[in-house]
């Protein structure tokens, strides 16, 4: 069995020329042989190569284009709120609508509440002294193109 394959050429440079076979799709940069794709969209995610031509040897490169939609802002959630012995115990979740590969973290700008803010997934357990005041922790929406951060005041228990 023969087994073909056909491939898409977007930009073909030859003789100091370059031919655009993709216009109003994808731009190219004369000046360093970039290629700009316009108004991306998930489905240029995908395996693209790069070929140069010397006589009779032929040099390739692939490359793995990934397309990430950005993180929206996240937002904090109380899951459970309890006041007993003398502390304070929140359940929190935190998560973003929007974004593709999206991790979670938590801190706090405050050095010395940073142990009780620390946290790797969009689930927090916080636990404290109602007189500790306000312990502010951040929740950090991250993925392979943006970041987005809010903060959650403590003080939701000492109002109580």
């Amino acid at each position: 069995t023969k087994a073909s394959q056909t491939k898409q050429v977007l930009v073909k440079y030859s003789g100091g020329n370059p031919t655009n076979y993709t216009l109003g799709q994808m731009r190219f940069q004369k000046s360093d042989f970039s290629l700009e794709i316009l108004n991306t969209s998930r489905q240029d995610g995908q395996l693209y190569e790069y070929i140069v031509s010397k006589g009779p040897e032929e040099e390739v490169w692939q490359i793995q284009l990934k397309v990430y939609e950005s993180v929206s802002d996240p937002s904090i959630q109380i899951l459970s709120r309890d006041l007993a012995n003398g502390s304070c115990s929140l359940s929190l979740r935190c998560s973003a609508e929007r974004g593709d590969d999206v991790s979670y973290s938590w801190g706090s700008r405050d050095s010395s509440a940073s142990g009780i803010c620390s946290g790797n997934s969009s689930f927090l357990n916080l636990s404290y002294p109602p007189w500790n005041g306000s312990v502010p922790c951040v929740c950090t929406a991250t993925n392979p193109v943006s970041s987005r951060a809010v903060t959650f005041d403590s003080s939701e228990c000492s109002s109580e």
